[in-house]
């Protein structure tokens, strides 16, 4: 399975802190964002290659940040952008990313900028038993978050059967993080939708295009999920992991500082 993580954004709500810094090497608790989620996909995938996808801003940065790391090999790939004018959108992103893949391979798609409280292992393991799609979900309570994320509608058995990015009138309380698995087929479909005029920003427009076509299977997420997307919410994540550089887990249903979609840059 290829791991592919989106880091290409700019970042601008955090402005002064990431005109320099890219998000994801922001620290919190001692470790970077993104040490953090590399630590989790090295524990549920040992020895998958992971590409990063970043801009012509910040490639120094990762190239630099990958050079202290060890174990899992990774891979820095520069968009090219350099502004948030001309940035490639998270969708852009990925499929940029995938025509530097193998194509015959399954991918794990992330985005850089959260941080997950809970065992990726379980997650690959669903896709796994069941190769397809598979995405994460969590219950959003707060309606006004849910008007700021990507939402899916499940039948019975966990199959999405709807799918909303940023609804004005959410039809359900399941919010999709920017974490993905997806079987070597479907990752073929980003071109296709592309090629068809999809946006390229939120990836939640490619699920909004993709369930009617195939199957698309939910994992309720049974920990905490944090967007770092204001320095509000980043603020409180580092208060949170204050201690000894450790999240304090949630509880099953899920607290959450959930901000704005399902993998917008």
């Amino acid at each position: 399975m290829n791991v592919i993580i989106l880091a290409a954004g700019y970042a601008t709500r955090l402005y002064p802190l990431t005109r320099d810094v890219p998000k994801p090497l922001l620290e919190i608790g001692g470790q970077t964002i993104l040490d953090r989620l590399v630590n989790q996909i090295e524990r549920a995938l040992p020895g998958a290659e992971i590409r990063i996808v970043t801009n012509r801003r910040f490639a120094a940065r990762f190239h630099d940040w990958a050079r202290q790391r060890r174990g899992t090999p990774l891979r820095i790939l520069d968009d090219g952008t350099t502004d948030p004018e001309n940035r490639l959108g998270a969708i852009g992103d990925l499929a940029f990313a995938l025509r530097h893949s193998d194509g015959a391979n399954d991918v794990l798609v992330s985005a850089a900028d959260n941080l997950f409280e809970f065992d990726f292992a379980e997650f690959v393991a669903a896709f796994q038993r069941a190769p397809g799609v598979w995405i994460g979900v969590h219950r959003v309570e707060d309606p006004e978050r849910r008007r700021r994320t990507g939402i899916a509608e499940l039948d019975a058995t966990g199959r999405v059967i709807g799918f909303q990015e940023k609804p004005s009138a959410p039809r359900s309380p399941w919010g999709v993080p920017p974490l993905y698995v997806l079987d070597a087929q479907a990752a073929r479909l980003v071109g296709e939708y592309l090629a068809s005029g999809g946006s390229r920003d939120a990836l939640g427009h490619f699920l909004e295009w993709l369930y009617p076509r195939v199957p698309v299977h939910a994992w309720p997420i049974r920990g905490a999920v944090h967007d770092i997307g204001t320095l509000e919410s980043l603020s409180a994540c580092r208060a949170r992991y204050a201690a000894n550089g450790r999240a304090i887990l949630a509880p099953e249903t899920g607290g959450q500082t959930h901000r704005k979609n399902s993998g917008g840059e």
